[in-house]
């Protein structure tokens, strides 16, 4: 299940897509943006910059901005880092993957296949979408947040 901190990293990041390049967002007002608690967001923030996904500038005029490309970071990576493994029972991890203490055979376990399955298409979905895709989805009729707020 996605956390609120899964759920308010993705939209931090989204946020940070349209930033321009060289620039960066300040904390308060992704958070304002958002919904999110500011205090909440500099812990997401701290673990995606740690990943590597974010870059972060300190001061007056600091902020954050995406460390790469929208298109080279996908949604899996992003909960991955700020939820954990996307299994949701660790037999069934390929990340973090333990045996239960309570399986004789978990290669014909039931639990254990269904939830392999359900791992391998949530997976499947999350790892195939880039945060660039997941930008266009929050454009109404494909509008361009950035080309509108160069025109104003």
């Amino acid at each position: 299940m996605l956390t609120n901190k899964g759920k308010y990293g993705l939209k931090a990041m989204v946020h940070l897509t349209g930033v321009r390049p060289g620039e960066v967002a300040q904390g308060g007002e992704i958070a304002e943006a958002n919904g999110i608690p500011k205090k909440f967001l500099d812990q997401i923030f701290s673990e995606l910059r740690k990943a590597g996904l974010v870059h972060s500038k300190k001061g007056k005029a600091g902020g954050y901005a995406l460390a790469k490309s929208a298109e080279s970071i996908s949604v899996g990576q992003i909960v991955r880092v700020l939820d954990g493994p996307l299994a949701p029972i660790q037999c069934s991890s390929v990340t973090a993957y333990r045996p239960c203490d309570d399986c004789g055979d978990e290669s014909c376990c039931p639990v254990r296949l269904i939830m392999l399955e359900a791992r391998n298409a949530l997976a499947a979905v999350l790892d195939s979408r880039s945060l660039a895709e997941l930008r266009e989805m929050s454009m109404p009729d494909g509008q361009d947040e950035n080309a509108a707020r160069r025109a104003s």
